[in-house]
């Protein structure tokens, strides 16, 4: 049985500490304490394989801004990754202070070691790799937990992820938006009841990158089961989430108040704003930011969001070609990979038009996979 599913009408609280933990297996362990400290069910981080995830040319792209640890994108992301070993050391002492610990998959390679080396209770597939096909039908028939965000997928394709996902009973789908921080006219808060009606079968829950603790706690009385908020022990250091994470007061005030929530869900709009009024402390509650954030949206509004450009350009995914091909090669599936590309390739919801297709030019191993191949 999944986490979140053990006991009826508690929220499953997750604090997403990702990679805010600057490189440092102390730092990460403070946190790991705090965010217990502060209520929260589960830590959880980021693992990637960087040959899984990215393709050379985009490792080896400079990168030399204000919140890199390195010359190079490679070198920052390398610095920020910590290996088995050391996740096992972090499994641990979250065991050690009773608070779950898990991971997202930033790759197939990752969820591989999720699953078998580490035995997380549950896996996380984030928004990058929402579109990732062939990564979505391998975890589709695994029987581990699985929490799909749906940040920057357009409804189509959100239908398509609960069509492989329906037959199961422990998936959480949460209602996500890729930009950080999330303006409040664009966090759509009003797509959890939409998820609800349309995926009966999942555990909707909700992913947020706004600023404050409002619109988080607002979800779980529109009837998210889950809420994942970014974690950090200070929003200054030097990375580009922090601004949009909680600090441990925030954290610590956001648990406090869903717990509270969990007692009545209101049915209408004007009731839930009355109830958060009520809920949050003065210094959370801002009634014009909940009315924009709580305006009716359709399924037609699910769609790449203007606000998610930029999260969608820097680690939007792409079919890339998995070996050095040859003119004349058709396309097996073991030639296609997906990871972050510069440039761009064709979006991985395009796997299956690929494979089978016969490229008429000779190209390398990580190469764009493009239109004009075919």
């Amino acid at each position: 049985m999944a986490l979140w599913n053990k006991e009826q009408g508690r929220t499953f609280i997750i604090a997403e500490i990702g990679q805010n933990h600057q490189g440092s297996l102390c730092i990460a362990k403070q946190m790991i304490k705090a965010a217990k400290d502060c209520g929260a069910d589960c830590v959880k981080f980021q693992r990637s394989n960087l040959t899984e995830k990215f393709t050379a040319t985009a490792l080896a792209r400079p990168y030399t801004g204000p919140n890199s640890w390195g010359s190079t994108y490679g070198e920052h992301k390398s610095w920020l990754e910590f290996s088995i070993a050391q996740y096992r050391e972090l499994q641990r002492f979250a065991s050690g202070n009773d608070i779950t610990f898990t991971a997202s998959a930033m790759d197939a390679a990752s969820f591989c070691e999720l699953d078998e080396q580490l035995c997380v209770p549950f896996i996380k597939i984030g928004s990058g790799d929402a579109d990732n096909v062939p990564l979505l039908r391998y975890a589709a028939n695994r029987t581990i937990p699985l929490v799909i965000s749906t940040g920057m997928q357009d409804w189509n394709h959100i239908r398509t992820i609960y069509s492989m996902f329906r037959h199961r009973n422990d998936v959480g789908l949460l209602h996500c938006v890729s930009s950080y921080p999330t303006p409040s006219e664009d966090t759509m808060l009003q797509m959890i009841p939409l998820f609800r009606h349309h995926f009966p079968e999942l555990t909707v829950g909700y992913s947020g990158h706004e600023l404050g603790i409002q619109l988080s706690v607002a979800s779980v009385g529109l009837g998210a089961q889950i809420v994942e908020r970014h974690f950090t022990l200070d929003k200054s250091w030097k990375g580009t989430d922090h601004q949009a994470s909680l600090n441990p007061a925030e954290f610590t005030r956001m648990v406090r108040c869903i717990r509270a929530m969990e007692t009545h869900v209101p049915d209408s709009t004007g009731s839930l704003v009355d109830q958060l009024r009520g809920v949050l402390e003065e210094e959370d509650f801002n009634e014009r930011e909940l009315h924009v954030a709580l305006q009716k949206v359709g399924v037609q509004d699910r769609k790449l969001l203007d606000c998610e450009r930029p999260c969608h350009n820097k680690l939007g995914k792409s079919l890339v070609y998995a070996n050095d091909v040859y003119s004349g090669t058709v396309l097996a599936e073991s030639d296609v990979m997906i990871k972050v590309s510069e440039p761009q390739g064709l979006s991985p919801l395009m796997y299956d038009s690929v494979v089978g297709k016969m490229v008429k030019l000779t190209t390398f191993k990580d190469k764009p996979i493009l239109e004009d191949h075919f």
